[in-house]
């Protein structure tokens, strides 16, 4: 499969600048996977669609402060982007850097320090392995500034926006943005109705939004992401499933989590034909699961998610979930998403991390 069959053209005027306000005032577009329907609604009606026994499962990941600033001993700015911890002591990490002269061996000193960076050698996509004088995990509310996708250009409101009300485990560079439609209040009529709630963590990367750049699908390398499922998630996976509830993922990074604990955690190919495997098994360290058109779901029933990027590998997972009910043609989902996504331009949906939801049954 091509990875240009996955383009859309999108007019910069529905590329959401500010999220709504109160969050789930958001608008909500329901697909019906196996039938095509569109339904059109709000965010705080989605208990409509959920009925008791029913799951839900997210992303409790917290973005972090991940955009440094500093200057080098020539007085050069310098912008430090952290991608990724690379040590247990939180002194070396990957990162992105903006400024010239950043070789192996330079070295810079952060606004706001003492804290001394030094380049420590360079790799892939520009990408640095940096060393920090110390451990900056505890000190980034300090340093850094909360990093906005390039795509959101005019938002100055409040940081914590950008945050989903449930998360607790510092991490991303980039937020689960499924989840910032929900408030406490609505979590808790939803929970009032016997829908379950479990979480899962997974440290979300800055190449989760870039596009895949390969011309055919298959030949794009997937980023590695920390994740964990516990014990705990997966037995209250296991028991919804038992009693005939539905497992909603809120998000694609929670999808990738609970399919990798489902299939490549336990060996097993999500590629292969349909089984009537659902066993969810705990989990913590690298997940890595490329899902495009052709995988079979085996744990996930319903996706929550916002609308994707062109030729992103996020599109890709949706196409396939889409495209799950369609076995007998492969390009079923592809076209049946591309189709909705065009109504939604229609409709003015807003689209991207700040934007409207998509609930897919």
């Amino acid at each position: 499969m091509r990875t240009d069959l996955f383009n859309y053209e999108l007019p910069k005027s529905l590329i959401a600048q500010r999220p709504a306000e109160p969050r789930d005032s958001s608008r909500l577009l329901v697909l019906d996977r196996v039938t095509g329907q569109i339904e059109h609604s709000r965010f705080g009606d989605i208990g409509g669609f959920l009925r008791g026994g029913d799951l839900l499962v997210a992303n409790d990941s917290r973005v972090v402060p991940a955009r440094l600033r500093g200057r080098k001993p020539t007085g050069g700015a310098v912008e430090i982007f952290l991608l990724r911890q690379l040590d247990d002591e939180g002194r070396e990490w990957s990162c992105l850097v903006r400024g010239r002269g950043l070789r192996a061996g330079a070295k810079v000193e952060l606004d706001g320090g003492p804290v001394e960076v030094e380049i420590v050698s360079e790799g892939e996509g520009g990408q640095r392995r940096a060393r920090f004088s110390v451990a900056i995990g505890g000190i980034l509310g300090k340093l850094g500034e909360l990093p906005l996708p390039p795509y959101i250009s005019a938002f100055a409101g409040d940081e914590g926006r950008y945050q989903t009300v449930y998360s607790r485990r510092d991490g991303s560079v980039a937020a689960p943005t499924a989840g910032l439609h929900f408030t406490p209040e609505l979590l808790e009529r939803i929970r009032g109705m016997g829908v379950g709630w479990e979480t899962v963590t997974l440290h979300v990367g800055l190449d989760t939004f870039g596009p895949v750049t390969r011309e055919r699908v298959v030949e794009h390398q997937i980023h590695r992401e920390w994740a964990e499922l516990t014990a705990e998630t997966a037995e209250g996976i296991r028991g919804a499933k038992e009693q005939g509830g539905r497992v909603f993922a809120v998000g694609t990074t929670s999808t990738r989590v609970l399919e990798y604990c489902a299939t490549t955690a336990q060996g097993a190919d999500g590629y292969g034909p349909m089984g009537a495997e659902t066993a969810v098994v705990p989990y913590a360290g690298e997940v890595d699961l490329f899902i495009y058109p052709g995988y079979r779901f085996r744990a996930v029933d319903a996706l929550l998610t916002n609308f994707h990027l062109p030729r992103s590998s996020l599109l890709m997972l949706v196409s396939a979930f889409v495209g799950q009910v369609h076995t007998e043609d492969l390009d079923a989902g592809r076209q049946m998403l591309l189709r909705t996504y065009e109504e939604a331009k229609e409709r003015e949906y807003r689209f991207y991390s700040f934007g409207d939801a998509m609930l897919i049954l």
